[in-house]
């Protein structure tokens, strides 16, 4: 996570597979990657937020 959050500030962290999505410009978005990379990590994390439960 702080490692996506560091390359999101220097301008450099892409989305999409391999970086093709082009430039992340929201910090949101840079949020979502970051949890998403701990995920496929192993890392214990809050689960995804569905359109029901934030109603």
């Amino acid at each position: 996570m702080e490692a996506v959050m560091h390359e999101f500030k220097e301008g450099t962290l892409k989305s999409g597979k391999e970086g093709k999505g082009g430039k992340v410009k929201s910090r949101e978005q840079a949020v979502a990657i970051g949890l998403s990379e701990a995920r496929k990590e192993g890392a214990k994390v809050p689960k995804k937020k569905t359109e029901a439960s934030k109603k």
